[in-house]
């Protein structure tokens, strides 16, 4: 004999989405951070050579995934925080209009609106300083950014330190669940995607449920096609 049917369950509803994406060489084809301290040097901020040989050399350990980035971050805004806030802005406009503003390319806005346009929460989340990243996140139209805090002392400017966990390598994961977690969400109340080129970024790819190798460098291209990710090339590399 056959059993009544049973009456179809409702759907259940849909997780919020999130979509999180890494910021240098994936949303824009440059280093910003590297890219800065080239600018401070043009400026006449930092010593050419000097500046320049150790900038090259952080930036080689970066890739290779042994950046110490509180020696990094001390040295990136000495310059920085001896000039002082008005110096500090108008340098930070200057960078904005001349460097990365040329670099931001339309496929890249694309992504970021359809991302919005479907209702989802978009997020930078970038193991560059806040001071260097906060106005390009803006230029991008994305208003959720966690980037390198950096430590302001009594007069509220920089001293040179990071403040709390530093948005780099497991540090991007542990900064998406304080961020989650101060929403009331979870993981598992949401659905993320993650737009990463690089391998310093696998502990978060890992974690979402949607990683997308996006201008991956060439381990996490072998990696990403191992694993059957997505892989995506929005613009060219080099």
């Amino acid at each position: 004999m056959n059993r009544p049917s049973a009456p179809n369950a409702p759907d259940a509803p849909a997780l919020p989405r999130l979509a999180l994406f890494d910021l240098d060489h994936t949303l824009l084809p440059i280093d910003s951070d590297y890219e800065w301290g080239e600018f401070t040097q043009r400026i006449g901020w930092t010593d050419p050579v000097e500046f320049g040989q150790r900038n090259a050399e952080f930036y080689a350990h970066y890739q290779a995934g042994t950046l110490d980035v509180h020696d990094y971050v001390r040295f990136a805004t000495e310059a920085l925080c001896q000039r002082g806030p008005e110096a500090a802005a108008a340098a930070q406009a200057q960078f904005l209009r001349e460097v990365v503003e040329p670099a931001i390319r339309p496929q890249a806005l694309a992504l970021v609106r359809q991302h919005q346009a479907a209702g989802d929460t978009v997020l930078v989340i970038t193991a560059t300083n806040e001071f260097v990243t906060r106005p390009i996140a803006q230029k991008l139209g994305v208003q959720e950014l966690l980037a390198v805090e950096l430590e302001r002392d009594a007069a509220g400017w920089f001293t040179g330190a990071i403040r709390g966990v530093p948005s780099m390598r497991e540090g991007k994961v542990l900064r998406m669940e304080q961020w989650l977690a101060a929403r009331g969400l979870a993981w598992s109340t949401v659905h993320s995607t993650f737009y990463s080129d690089s391998m310093n970024d696998l502990p978060l790819l890992e974690r979402v449920n949607a990683p997308v190798a996006t201008n991956p460098d060439a381990r996490l291209r072998t990696l990403a096609t191992q694993r059957g990710w997505r892989i995506l090339d929005l613009f060219p590399q080099g």
